[in-house]
């Protein structure tokens, strides 16, 4: 398993994750919530149906609906029908969720300067590039996997 990309990256991902919901901990959400109210924050006025939202965090709909459900329940976020299509549902951040983006930001800050502290600015910057052309790179979308030795 050393030799494994996908389980060295699971590996480092739990890592992380524990470091920087624990940091988060105080604002009283996850990183992966963070993640989420961030990336609608970042949009403004722009607002993304789940499938865009879906497709820019990498995420199948199911497990975004999923994680959607809590910060709807907590009324940082609010999901209506697309007006110029109503097949569409349509993600707004609430005043309460920006409020909660703001709030978490400081806590964020503290996870995001341990780990540039720690893994170095520039190395920090080279896998957030190397991290961020994988997950999105169609190459490796989901797809029938060819070639296999039998």
């Amino acid at each position: 398993m050393r030799r494994c990309n996908a389980f060295a990256a699971k590996k480092a991902a739990r890592r992380l994750s524990l470091m920087y919901d624990t940091a988060l901990a105080p604002a009283g959400v996850k990183s992966s919530q963070y993640g989420i109210l961030s990336e609608l924050h970042a949009r403004g006025a722009a607002l993304p149906t789940v499938r865009e939202l879906a497709e820019e965090l990498v995420m199948d709909r199911s497990t975004l609906g999923q994680n959607l459900r809590p910060l709807e329940r907590d009324e940082l976020i609010t999901l209506f029908t697309d007006p110029k299509d109503r097949r569409n549902r349509l993600i707004a951040l609430t005043k309460r969720g920006v409020a909660k983006v703001k709030e978490a930001a400081k806590y964020w800050r503290i996870a995001q300067d341990r780990f540039e502290a720690t893994f170095g600015k520039q190395e920090a910057a080279d896998l957030r590039s190397v991290l961020i052309a994988i997950a999105h790179n169609p190459k490796l979308a989901k797809q029938e996997i060819t070639g296999i030795p039998s």
